[in-house]
């Protein structure tokens, strides 16, 4: 680099965590990948099928979220299945997403439920605001992905 001239450094969108919640309620299992099923989900997901096949979060939405609350909270007690660095998810809702192989269309903004509470006092409130809950989707062309595999939008 010649001297003078800026720095200059373009952070690419990826997967930074993926977790798998074995049922209603249980506990969510970190993964290094997953298999997404066209139509259906995260492979032994407890979600399958309908319009909410798959969860994801936005990880500056969630550090955003935490230094409201004040508090440090593991991301996997947001319960979504994927955490994602470097893409806004906010207003999302009818795009295409590609995650590695997979592509996923949102449908709509994921609402904070009571068990964030449980987790910890006031991170309900604090998940409400500009989408930091995540979003959810389905998948429309399934894959493996992989944590550290890109992610985009579509057009």
């Amino acid at each position: 680099m010649e001297s003078g001239s800026p720095a200059t450094s373009v952070e690419r969108a990826v997967v930074t965590s993926i977790w798998r919640k074995r049922m209603h309620g249980g506990p969510m299992d970190p993964l290094e990948e997953a298999e997404l099923v066209t139509g259906r989900g995260l492979r032994g997901n407890a979600d399958q099928g309908g319009r909410r096949q798959i969860t994801l979060i936005d990880e500056s939405a969630w550090s955003d979220a935490l230094h409201d609350l004040g508090a440090a909270v593991d991301p996997s007690a947001r319960r979504a299945n994927v955490m994602l660095r470097g893409l806004d998810l906010r207003d999302s809702r009818g795009r295409l997403l590609r995650l590695g192989p997979c592509t996923i269309r949102i449908f709509g903004e994921t609402r904070p439920c009571q068990m964030m509470d449980e987790a910890r006092a006031g991170l309900r409130e604090a998940l409400k605001k500009d989408w930091r809950a995540g979003v959810f989707g389905e998948i429309v062309e399934g894959g493996t992905i992989h944590v550290g595999d890109d992610a985009a939008w579509i057009g």
